[in-house]
């Protein structure tokens, strides 16, 4: 199985992979710019061909980059046009470097209701796919719940990748993010119903991406809060639970823990999940 981690690039692009190889990772998420701001520099030649070459002298197999904080499909006109250019900006820059795709945040849409906004988000989500490089996920990540965003049921992410109706746009499922959705994914007795509603409502061929985060917040909290595997409310027999179903297995788990450290993934946390795969 892939078990990875996000990781910085800060120092040049090639960095990421050093990091991955430090703390075991054989697969990883990255910023390709500055998660909160807009401002976005294109990758060098050198960046791009320093980056391939560690990457084939690794052990990384996936790569996948992570869209800025900013995005937002139920944002008002400027908003909207900018998040579409940074989405598809960073499809490019995924390109680049032969990322599997993009991981966003769909947004917020401010309390009018995901119906109001919906013919609004899924245009938009075509406008970057018809934009963009043809051989690059677009991956919606669920969300939380809390505010009004969008995205935190299966349901409506279903609902736009069926409207779009493109091949490249996939999701990403954040396992504290469901958690605290109200999808109990680590329960054994209830996971084979949460996979079948993710399967009903999305389609498990359009499971791209599984973020590895425990949750620092109880069940169905709406909350979004990370916390180090087997510290949270998931649980070390949840993670279990979640690594060893057959539906999960040939999909890149990425954490985004705050570390053992304070400092982010880690080698210890790597090191957990892969002693939960059974053999």
């Amino acid at each position: 199985m892939e078990i990875g981690a996000h990781v910085s690039a800060a120092g040049g692009l090639y960095k990421s992979i050093q990091r991955a190889e430090f703390i075991g990772a054989n697969a990883i998420q990255i910023f390709a710019s500055s998660p909160r701001g807009w401002r976005f520099k294109p990758f060098s030649e050198e960046d791009v061909e320093r980056f391939s070459n560690s990457r084939k002298e690794s052990n990384v197999s996936t790569v996948v980059c992570h869209g800025i904080y900013l995005v937002n499909l139920g944002g008002k006109e400027e908003l909207l046009e900018k998040s579409i250019q940074s989405l598809t900006d960073h499809l490019t820059a995924a390109h680049q470097i032969g990322a599997k795709g993009v991981v966003f945040h769909s947004g917020s849409h401010k309390g009018v209701g995901f119906e109001q906004i919906f013919s609004q988000a899924t245009q938009a989500i075509k406008s970057v796919l018809e934009a963009s490089p043809l051989d690059t996920e677009l991956i919606i990540e669920n969300c939380a719940g809390m505010g009004a965003q969008i995205g935190a049921s299966f349901e409506e992410i279903g609902a736009m990748i069926s409207e779009v109706s493109d091949e490249r746009l996939k999701c990403c499922i954040d396992l504290q993010h469901a958690f605290a959705a109200g999808y109990d994914i680590g329960n054994s007795e209830s996971i084979d119903q949460v996979i079948g509603d993710f399967d009903f409502h999305i389609g498990l061929e359009r499971l791209s991406v599984i973020h590895a985060n425990d949750s620092k917040v109880p069940f169905d909290s709406g909350v979004d809060r990370h916390e180090n595997i087997g510290e949270g409310h998931i649980g070390i027999e949840g993670f279990k639970t979640i690594l060893n179903h057959p539906s999960l297995k040939n999909v890149p788990f990425i954490l985004e823990v705050p570390g053992f450290d304070g400092k982010g993934p880690d080698k210890r946390n790597i090191d957990i999940l892969n002693g939960l795969i059974s053999d």
